[in-house]
């Protein structure tokens, strides 16, 4: 008998700490989600309120439509950010032409062709690429690819486009296969069955079926991948050089909206001047079209989404 009200006590405590739990376990996970939403505040409030005293002190019009950026001239500084976001947007177009075409057919094979032993060993591989550190990259850029390059392109400069934007494809290549091949795989098998029995081949299979029906996933797997893109810092900052010029050429050194925030923030400019504002402008800049980037992804998988 005493055995058993032990038991029934034991029991009894174990109810009650259940239940002390089960009250905790949401308010900590509410307070995480609060955590994440305010940071997120935080960061827009300071990029806003900064970025708003820049522009007291210097015209957004000159700075949206200025094609000169010399903010370190002693004469007459210039913030035009448009040889800044050209700068970003050569590293981007090349990254991106670098990492679609080899990434959906890296999806496209280890999605069709690749048997389960090999996918396993092959899409952790690429995985691997994501694990990367960025500063790795850019010395990578900066030491391998570079005199690669200029072996074949005499002209090209130590510092350039082409070279940052070949190595951040590299990077995020693995965004564009894993996503588009997890895609791929969640189209049914009955659709790829029904049209090799019309008499399709496995490529056309691939192609004209289960290419179609994934490509929700897979263009929301390109944006982000060109937001990240967008938003790379050290790779410009060692391979691309400093120099924001606004031009249509790849040989020579660029200057990135990433790569002018790290060099002001070393220690190039002091607090409260504006130089040091103009971080905050170039970031608030870079924001938005990552913010811009973000929501076309989303917008991309929930209007074309193909559900089974």
């Amino acid at each position: 008998m005493s055995q058993s009200v032990q038991s029934m006590i034991a029991a009894s405590r174990n109810k009650k700490s259940k239940k002390i739990i089960e009250k905790l376990v949401p308010v900590a996970l509410f307070l995480a989600a609060a955590l994440s939403v305010l940071t997120t505040f935080g960061i827009i409030f300071t990029l806003i309120f900064e970025t708003f005293e820049f522009f007291t002190r210097i015209s957004i019009t000159d700075y949206i439509f200025g094609k000169e950026w010399l903010p370190f001239s002693g004469k007459e500084p210039l913030y035009g950010v448009l040889p800044l976001i050209l700068g970003t947007f050569k590293v981007t177009m090349i990254a991106v032409l670098v990492a679609v075409p080899f990434g959906l057919g890296a999806a496209i094979y280890l999605s069709e062709y690749a048997s389960d032993k090999a996918r396993r060993i092959i899409k952790p591989i690429l995985e691997v690429l994501a694990g990367v550190p960025t500063i790795v990259y850019g010395f990578f850029a900066l030491t391998f690819v570079t005199p690669l390059l200029q072996e074949i392109i005499p002209a090209l400069k130590i510092f350039n486009a082409l070279s940052p934007g070949i190595v951040v494809g590299i990077m995020i290549l693995p965004m564009i296969v894993s996503m588009s091949e997890d895609a791929m795989s969640s189209v049914p098998n009955s659709l790829r069955e029904g049209a090799l029995g019309l008499g399709s081949t496995k490529f056309e299979v691939a192609v004209k079926v289960v290419l179609p029906a994934a490509l929700s996933g897979i263009i929301a797997s390109i944006v982000l991948a060109v937001s990240r893109a967008i938003g790379e810092t050290m790779i410009v900052s060692l391979a691309g050089g400093s120099t924001p010029t606004f031009d249509f050429g790849f040989t020579n050194s660029i200057q990135t909206m990433t790569a002018y925030i790290v060099q002001v923030s070393t220690g190039d400019a002091g607090y409260g001047t504006t130089i040091y504002y103009s971080i905050y402008a170039v970031g608030f800049t870079l924001f938005i079209f990552t913010l811009a980037m973000n929501l076309l992804a989303q917008y991309i998988s929930k209007r074309f989404r193909e559900e089974y």
